[in-house]
């Protein structure tokens, strides 16, 4: 078994700890009116993306979510929330040096340079990983993100201790390609998704919002290939994809504790978790080695 077996089935105590945390940690996070920018690198950019999009619809302030090397300085915060595993990404801890703007950063390794770079930090230590590819980190940095939002996530851990064990929706034998769609703070799950097909299993993938997948990216999909949607699903897509001959992922059930039969759909956040192990069941389909990608280390430190 590799690590990223153990570390995406420990996702819901993960969450669990990260709700409770919440409260904690609550007076180094955005306060309600604050203007937040969001960053990271890679997977924690996706994430950044989910929480900016989750705080803009409650409508607790202006929420922007950039990858570490592109965020604007010139631009007025009054705060910026970097989330990063390694505590060691270079862009991350450039862009903390760079600015002026209060920093809370969200690390898993308490030893690591961004602990005391930032001006405040929200330790994840429980969910740091040994693998390189990312999981339980970044969904237990987002369910701590919403639930300091205010969100009950007991339904979406209730879901999660589904989803680790649950049958996947795709056979990776028999498929040949990939498209994540989400709407709203689903697009950042979506392109996590694509992500880590791509980094465990080298595998075909893309990421849209599902409104914009019609205007072109509906061009590649057909027989053998699947379109996964995370979250609301706009009227007609399904049907769209069928007529493409792709398979149309999308999780509707009645979940734990839940009428048998009721149309409700799954936790997005849940739903990523069976996106994680389609890729780690990619990556063992094709012989490669879901801990260790080709090409890829841990954290991304550049020289100066």
């Amino acid at each position: 078994m590799a690590y990223v077996d153990e570390e995406i089935a420990s996702q819901p105590s993960s969450w669990r700890r990260a709700a409770d945390l919440a409260g904690e940690a609550a007076d180094v996070l955005p306060r309600p009116g604050e203007r937040v920018a969001v960053v990271g690198c890679g997977t924690s950019w996706f994430m950044a993306m989910a929480y900016a999009g989750l705080r803009e619809a409650a409508g607790l302030g202006e929420t922007d979510a950039f990858a570490g090397s592109e965020f604007p300085l010139s631009r007025p915060y009054d705060r910026i929330v970097a989330i990063t595993r390694s505590g060691t990404t270079t862009e991350i801890l450039d862009l903390i040096a760079a600015t002026s703007v209060p920093t809370t950063a969200i690390v898993g390794d308490p030893d690591s340079p961004a602990v005391t770079a930032a001006d405040e930090t929200v330790l994840l230590p429980w969910a740091d990983e040994k693998s390189v590819v990312q999981t339980r980190f970044a969904t237990s940095a987002l369910a701590l993100f919403r639930a300091h939002l205010g969100a009950d996530l007991s339904a979406a851990i209730a879901d999660a201790e589904h989803t680790v064990t649950a049958e996947l929706p795709l056979d990776p034998a028999a498929t040949e390609q990939v498209t994540f769609v989400g709407r709203g703070w689903t697009v950042g799950l979506a392109q996590e998704a694509a992500l880590k097909c791509r980094e465990a299993a080298a595998f075909w993938t893309e990421a849209y919002p599902a409104m914009d997948f019609r205007h072109g990216p509906i061009s590649i999909s057909a027989p053998g290939r699947a379109v996964w949607a995370f979250g609301e699903v706009p009227v007609g897509l399904e049907a769209d994809v069928a007529r493409t001959g792709a398979t149309f992922v999308h999780a509707d059930r009645g979940g734990p504790g839940r009428a048998a039969g009721s149309a409700v759909s799954r936790d997005p956040m849940a739903d990523l978790i069976l996106a994680q192990r389609f890729a780690v069941a990619l990556a063992r389909h094709k012989g490669l080695d879901p801990d260790t990608p080709r090409n890829l280390t841990r954290s991304v430190i550049l020289e100066p």
